[in-house]
């Protein structure tokens, strides 16, 4: 099983016109070479010569640039990869910029979103690099599990994440099969390290590495190593572009690369490196999972959670207003795997799951005006648990809300045993949801 893609290398410059029609151009040549994907480098929209000049050209998910790739993208039923897109955002009168990898499904609809979280600021007098990427970026708060695609499974980083080995594990152990490094590296940094960190991260994760790169002389501040690279699971070269030249101050190119969906799983199989990793003497998990989108119901043991009374959502986590509540505010976070023990949780989905009730209680605290809670996790039926899946009991509590502290216990292993008590609507319980939602 075999599919083409097409990595673009090109000289960005502040023209997002004349960028765009380069997008254009490559995309209508890899779609003419029966391309499934296309990869652009690292400011595929422009390249900035100052931080005010990025800021002030930053554009939204909604806004025109990307709406000009969604549809490019659908007119040549394409998955994109913008390697590096300028997103503006506003929060609570606020301006945010973000240096944001995005995909593209064929039909023109953004399939994902990763936000680059290490951000370069960099100075070497004696070779003339200062670069502050914070000083017009804003760093993004999570990792995004890798997206499903044709080719594969694809993780999501940017450039200077290629130095954090630590992300391209994680992204391997949430089932990436590829690893993308759109990048803009510098001349000197690119000469010394581009290749090995690439091959490296391929070879020691067992994944294809796709690089589309940024090349030459973007301004008269600003130039670009190029060597657009795809790497194989063996850690073997399969498509590259030019280094930079002062020769060749710009260049466009495409390379066109088969990617095989099996090879990363027969490399794997032959050395299984992954089932060797100690993991009771180390481990490696996100600390912190993206929410998801809460647009379907959940499955509670063999119980229907509506998906009107789920308020936050994780891959592995999910939190929802409960049916019978000890203390106003009472919730519930379970994991989306149904798991019976605590024990039987992998470790991402544990770290997760416990995050998540961090994140949960803060949020009922808030709302409820408590600055205390009981957390209790009943696992195992001896230990009062009635639904045998795990799941997380969360109660904001309050002076006085019983005549002894410790009698919540007692309510709280018994509040779901009484069937005569009245249990909540399902209008009541969704309206709680909404509320939590907008606190979150």
């Amino acid at each position: 099983m075999a599919d083409t893609i097409a990595v673009c290398q090109f000289t960005a410059t502040n023209d997002k016109a004349q960028n765009l029609k380069t997008i254009q151009k490559f995309v209508k040549y890899a779609n003419e070479q029966k391309a499934t994907m296309v990869f652009l480098p690292e400011a595929t929209d422009f390249m900035a010569t100052s931080d005010l000049e990025s800021k002030n050209s930053s554009e939204p998910l909604d806004g025109p640039l990307m709406s000009e790739y969604k549809k490019l993208a659908c007119e040549n039923s394409m998955w994109l990869s913008i390697g590096g897109f300028h997103e503006l955002q506003h929060n609570s009168g606020n301006s945010l910029h973000f240096n944001s990898h995005v995909i593209i499904n064929n039909e023109g609809k953004i399939e994902g979103v990763y936000r680059k979280i290490h951000l370069f600021d960099v100075q070497v007098p004696e070779k003339k690099i200062n670069l502050k990427e914070s000083n017009m970026t804003n760093p993004g708060m999570e990792i995004v599990p890798p997206i499903k695609t044709p080719l594969g499974d694809i993780g999501l980083a940017i450039c200077y994440d290629l130095r954090f080995p630590e992300l391209s594990t994680i992204l391997r152990k949430m089932g990436a099969t590829i690893l993308t490094f759109p990048s803009a590296f510098t001349v000197p940094t690119g000469e010394a390290h581009w290749k090995t960190l690439l091959k490296a991260r391929a070879i020691e994760n067992q994944c294809y590495v796709v690089a589309a790169a940024q090349y030459g002389c973007h301004n008269e501040k600003r130039k670009s190593f190029g060597q657009s690279l795809v790497i194989d699971p063996w850690g073997e070269v399969v498509g590259e572009g030019i280094k930079y030249s002062p020769n060749i101050p710009t260049n466009e190119e495409v390379i066109l690369v088969t990617i095989d969906k099996n090879m990363s799983k027969n490399v794997q199989e032959k050395i299984p490196v992954f089932n060797h990793r100690r993991n009771d003497l180390y481990q490696l998990t996100a600390t912190k999972v993206p929410s998801t989108n809460l647009s379907k119901d959940y499955m509670f043991s063999d119980k229907v959670i509506p998906k009107s009374t789920v308020f936050y959502a994780t891959a592995y986590s999910y939190a929802f207003t409960n049916i019978r509540c000890v203390v106003p505010g009472h919730v519930l976070v379970a994991s989306t795997r149904p798991a019976k023990r605590l024990e039987d949780l992998s470790t991402i989905e544990a770290n997760d799951f416990f995050q998540t009730v961090i994140k949960i209680q803060k949020v009922v605290e808030k709302v409820y005006g408590s600055n205390s809670s009981t957390i209790c996790v009943q696992d195992g039926p001896d230990a009062g648990q009635t639904i045998a899946h795990v799941h997380c009991h969360i109660l904001p509590r309050k002076a006085g809300d019983f005549p002894k502290n410790d009698n919540v216990y007692h309510e709280l292993a018994n509040h779901d045993k009484r069937d005569n008590d009245p249990i909540r609507s399902l209008e009541e319980m969704s309206k709680e949801a909404e509320l939590l939602r907008k606190n979150l």
